[in-house]
C-alpha cells in the first residue's frame, strides 16, 4: 500500500473541514482521550474535578488514534485532546490545521514500540530479515514515527515492506492471528502484541537514536484564544492530578479509579503507568520541552515524514504550534 496516499487522504480531509464546526457553547465542551492509556487526569475526570473547577459540562470521548483526534478537532466536535501523540499533531499542523500544543501530557519511550512475531526469531541483529514482511502500523502516529526511524536505523527499505494502516487494537489482533509479521502500537495493545513477539529496541535504545516518545494536550487555536481561562483551568486540574500521583502517596486511592476509567484491571494499569513520566509544569515550560525542545523535535518529526513520502512538506517552524500561555497561567492558579 502507499503510506503517502493514506496520509494525504487524512490531511486533505483535515484541511477541508478545519474551521467548519459550529460555534461553541462555553457551558459544554468535548474532550478526547484514549482507553487503555492510564493517566492521573482520569482520577480528576472521575471525581468530577474538571467540571467543578471549570464550571462547564464535559463530554469525554475515547479515540483509537491521534489522527482521529485531529479530525474531530478539525470538525469542531472536540475542543481539547489529552495525550495526543506528537506525530499525528505534526501531520495535522503540517497540512494546515491550526492546532496548538498546550502541555506535555506524558513521556513514555518504553510504552510505544513495534513487535516482531516470535516465530520469525528476528531481533536487532537480524532486522534485515524484515524485508518482504507485512507490518501493521497506525499511520501518522507516534508509533509510525518510531517505526520509520527504526527501519532507517536498521537499513530496511520501506518499499520492501507490505505496510498496512491499522489502529493498535487491530494490529494486536492481527499479530495474534499471524496475519502480520510485525505490529506497532502502544498501551494495552502493545502489551498484547508482546504476548506474541519481541521488540527490536528498548525504550532506552530508541532514545539513543533520538526517538523521543511523548504526548501533548492539544486544541484548536481559535478555541484556545477565545477560552484561555477555561483552558488554563483544565491544565491546572491536570497538573494537580499529576502532582498527586507523582507524590507517591495516593496510588492506592487513585489506581482503582484510573484503572476503571481506562478499561483495564489494576495490575495491568500499574504495569503500564509505571513506564510513564508526568513532568511537572516547571519542567514542561523548560527549554527541554515547551521552551524550545518540543518545537525542534516536531520539526524533526515532520522532516522524517517528508523524507518517507508521508506528507508533502514541513512547516518552516513549529514555534506557533506551541502556546505556553494557558500553562503558564495555570502555574499561578
Amino acid at each position: 500500500m502507499s503510506i503517502k496516499r493514506s496520509l494525504y487522504g487524512a490531511t486533505a480531509a483535515l484541511t477541508l473541514i478545519a474551521g467548519a464546526g459550529p460555534a461553541l457553547a462555553q457551558e459544554e465542551i468535548t474532550v478526547g482521550y484514549f482507553l487503555e492509556w492510564p493517566m492521573p487526569f482520569q482520577y480528576a475526570k472521575e471525581m468530577g474535578t474538571y467540571e467543578e473547577e471549570m464550571g462547564v459540562t464535559i463530554n469525554w470521548v475515547s479515540f483509537d488514534t491521534g489522527t482521529a483526534m485531529s479530525a474531530a478537532m478539525a470538525s469542531g466536535d472536540v475542543q481539547l485532546s489529552v495525550s495526543q501523540g506528537v506525530p499525528p499533531f505534526v501531520v495535522a499542523t503540517s497540512a494546515g490545521q491550526d492546532l496548538q500544543v498546550l502541555d506535555v501530557a506524558v513521556s513514555y519511550s518504553d510504552n510505544d514500540n513495534c513487535v516482531v512475531r516470535a516465530d520469525l526469531e528476528i531481533d536487532k541483529d537480524s532486522a534485515h530479515e524484515l524485508a518482504g514482511k507485512k507490518v501493521a502500523v497506525p499511520l501518522g502516529t507516534a508509533a509510525h514515527y518510531g517505526f520509520l526511524k527504526q527501519m532507517d536505523h536498521f537499513g530496511v527499505a520501506l518499499d520492501s515492506l507490505d505496510i498496512v494502516d491499522m489502529a493498535p487494537p487491530d494490529g494486536a489482533a492481527a499479530i495474534a492471528q499471524g496475519s502480520v509479521d510485525m505490529a506497532c502500537g502502544w498501551g494495552g495493545s502493545l502489551r498484547r502484541m508482546k504476548e506474541h513477539g519481541n521488540v527490536l529496541l528498548t525504550g532506552a535504545e530508541k532514545e539513543e537514536l533520538g526517538i523521543l516518545v511523548f504526548d501533548v494536550t492539544s486544541g484548536p487555536a481559535t478555541f484556545v484564544a477565545e477560552n484561555s481561562d477555561l483552558v488554563a483551568t483544565f491544565l491546572k486540574v491536570t497538573a494537580d492530578a499529576n502532582a498527586m500521583w507523582n507524590s507517591g502517596e495516593h496510588a492506592a486511592e487513585m489506581l482503582p479509579v484510573i484503572a476503571k476509567d481506562a478499561g483495564m484491571d489494576e495490575d495491568a494499569t500499574a504495569e503500564t503507568i509505571a513506564t510513564f513520566i508526568f513532568p511537572d509544569v516547571d519542567a514542561q515550560l523548560s527549554d527541554k520541552w515547551l521552551g524550545g525542545g518540543s518545537q525542534e523535535f516536531m520539526k524533526g518529526v515532520a522532516e522524517v515524514f517528508v523524507s518517507a513520502g508521508s506528507i508533502d512538506s514541513a512547516l518552516a517552524s513549529y514555534e506557533n504550534a506551541v502556546n505556553t500561555g494557558p500553562l503558564a497561567a495555570a502555574n499561578g492558579m
